[in-house]
C-alpha cells in the first residue's frame, strides 16, 4: 500500500510515537487525522502537519468516539490505514504490597481497559470501516498495533502492563487471520526503551543508565525509529500477523 495520496488515523498521534508517526505520513504525501484525547494537544499537532492533517477527539475505550473520528477520516479519503499508539504506561505495584496484602485490583483493571479493551476497540471499529473499501492492489487496509518488550520479559512491578501488552501480541495473529477475508493486514510493533514523553520526566542520569543498558545502538529509542517501522509495515504488503520487538536486542532484567 502506497503512503501517498491515502487516508491514514493514528491515535495517540499529539505526542510521543504517535505524532512521529503522523509527520512521517503526511511527509509522505499521506492525510492523517490525528486523533487523541480533546484535552491533548492534537490540534496544535495538526495544525503544525498542514492542511493534510486534521484533528479528530477520541477516547479509545469509549466506542461512541469512534463515529466522529473515522467521519473525518472518510471525509478527507478512504481510511487505508490505522497506526495505534494510544495507551498508558503500567502501575509499578507488585501483587503484594510491603505487609503482604494483595494490591489493588482497580489499577489493574484501569491498565488491562485502556491497553487492552482500548486496543482492541481501536481494531474492531477501524476495520469495519476499511471493509469497506474498495481494494487497491488486493487489500482493503493495514492496521499497526502496539505492543512493549515488556510483553516478552515484563519486569517486577509490571504485572498489569506486561499482562496488557502481551495480550495486544497474542492477538495479532488471530486478528491478521481473522481479517484477512476482508484483506486487511494487521502487525504490531513492540518499542523497547524509547525516548517519549514518558522517560522524559527521569532525572538524565537515569535516562543514561538506562541507554547504556541497550546492546546496539546504545541509546534510547527515537520516536522517527518507530515511525520508521509502522510505515514499513503499511506498506508491505506482505507484512501480516507479525509482533516485531524494536528494541536494540535489549532484554529487559527481572528488575
Amino acid at each position: 500500500m502506497q503512503l501517498r495520496d491515502n487516508t491514514f488515523l493514528v491515535t495517540g498521534a499529539a505526542s510521543g510515537l504517535g505524532e512521529a508517526t503522523a509527520t512521517v505520513l503526511v511527509e509522505a504525501g499521506a492525510r492523517v487525522v490525528i486523533a487523541d484525547l480533546a484535552e491533548s494537544d492534537g490540534k496544535a499537532t495538526a495544525a503544525r502537519l498542514g492542511d493534510a492533517a486534521v484533528f479528530a477527539p477520541i477516547d479509545i475505550t469509549e466506542e461512541a468516539s469512534f463515529g466522529p473520528a473515522l467521519d473525518a477520516a472518510e471525509a478527507i479519503g478512504p481510511l487505508r490505514g490505522v497506526v495505534h499508539c494510544a495507551g498508558r504506561g503500567g502501575d509499578r505495584l507488585r501483587i503484594l504490597d510491603k505487609e503482604g496484602n494483595p494490591n489493588d485490583l482497580e489499577s489493574f483493571r484501569n491498565v488491562l481497559e485502556i491497553n487492552l479493551i482500548g486496543t482492541y476497540n481501536v481494531l474492531r471499529c477501524t476495520a469495519a470501516r476499511m471493509a469497506r473499501n474498495e481494494p487497491l492492489d488486493g487489500e482493503r487496509g493495514s492496521i499497526v498495533l502496539t505492543a512493549s518488550v515488556a510483553a516478552f520479559d515484563g519486569q517486577i512491578g509490571q504485572t498489569s502492563y506486561t499482562a496488557s501488552k502481551a495480550a495486544v501480541h497474542g492477538m495479532t495473529l488471530v486478528a491478521a487471520r481473522d481479517l484477512a477475508s476482508f484483506g486487511i493486514r494487521v502487525n504490531t510493533i513492540a518499542p523497547g526503551l524509547f525516548d517519549t514523553p514518558m522517560l522524559a520526566r527521569l532525572r538524565s542520569d537515569i535516562r543514561e543508565g538506562l541507554a547504556a543498558g541497550v546492546p546496539f545502538p546504545k541509546r534510547l529509542g527515537r520516536p522517527q525509529d518507530y515511525a520508521a517501522m509502522a510505515t514499513a509495515l503499511l506498506t508491505n504488503s506482505y507484512a501480516n500477523g507479525e509482533t516485531i520487538r524494536l528494541d536494540g536486542a535489549i532484554r529487559m532484567a527481572p528488575r
